[in-house]
């Protein structure tokens, strides 16, 4: 697997492949206390360690545990990687039309549904995982089985993190049903309009709940409080938009919902222990190529 995932990412950073929703990384760099934004998804460390850690619980992702997200959650990572063993990783970003589709069929059956929802879980690589993820970089290999095989193998894979240890947790999470549900549902509506001005009271009120009780599962799910979780997606969208494009910092900072561009760059350099220049500089040299803050 290997030697599969070496020649899929040969360059530093990551690495796109035939399928849309799958990248390879590879990296060299050690890092300690990067704060991330992964989207609803998985990685799957093939070589080298990655942790991250969230509201004081460690998520180990490494050689033998996968990471599954349901929901993006801001949390700090580290990761260990040298020139001899570089860090090799599989990104996938899951097909949430896929998922929903898969958890309500296993709604239907009553089937791995934890009260409990989570927007991390970290799971031992089982063996059916392990053939999927070989099968999908195989696939990768060639163009033709990735047209051919590629979605069937990703909508396996799907089910497989869905059901895995674990998986109830996640269902929990993307289910349509309950509390957990309903902030969920708050999450992805926040997600297309975290740039422009917020209120609390109104999310609240579209997800049925009181204020407090919004703030209780909210903080429950993602770790953090709605106004802490918007300045997260601003500042990491405001990083994307930075490394791949050539605006001024002040143009950025407006358009991820910023008044402010001086309170932006405060804000940025708390975040990510840089400023926005020397981020993008670091970004460029180790990452490559980004479409969302991995």
């Amino acid at each position: 697997m290997l030697d599969l995932a070496g020649s899929l990412a040969p360059r530093q950073g990551y690495n796109s492949t035939g399928l849309r929703d799958v990248r390879l990384l590879r990296t060299e760099a050690v890092l300690t206390d990067v704060p991330v934004l992964y989207k609803a998804g998985a990685v799957f460390v093939l070589q080298g360690r990655k942790q991250g850690v969230l509201g004081g619980e460690a998520y180990v992702y490494d050689e033998d545990h996968y990471l599954a997200v349901a929901v993006p959650a801001p949390f700090r990572m580290e990761s260990a990687a040298s020139p001899e063993k570089p860090l090799l990783a599989v990104y996938v970003e899951f097909d949430m039309t896929l998922v929903a589709e898969i958890v309500s069929a296993l709604e239907s059956q009553q089937t791995n549904i934890a009260t409990q929802a989570k927007s991390l879980i970290s799971s031992r690589m089982e063996p059916e995982i392990e053939d999927v993820v070989l099968r999908l970089l195989k696939a990768l290999m060639s163009p033709a089985e990735t047209t051919v095989l590629g979605k069937s193998i990703l909508r396996e894979l799907h089910y497989r993190i869905l059901v895995g240890p674990q998986g109830s947790a996640m269902v929990a999470a993307l289910s349509q049903k309950g509390m957990s549900g309903r902030t969920t549902q708050s999450l992805a509506r926040l997600s297309e309009s975290f740039c422009s001005e917020i209120s609390i009271a109104a999310l609240a009120g579209d997800a049925g709940m009181s204020v407090p009780s919004y703030h209780a599962h909210f903080k429950a799910l993602t770790g953090t409080s709605p106004m802490q979780y918007v300045k997260a997606m601003r500042l990491h969208q405001a990083r994307v938009l930075l490394a791949r494009q050539d605006r001024t910092i002040a143009e950025v900072a407006l358009s991820v919902g910023y008044v402010s561009p001086a309170q932006f760059s405060r804000d940025f350099k708390r975040h990510f222990r840089r400023t926005a220049a020397e981020e993008v500089r670091w970004v460029r040299q180790h990452l490559g190529e980004i479409r969302s803050d991995q």
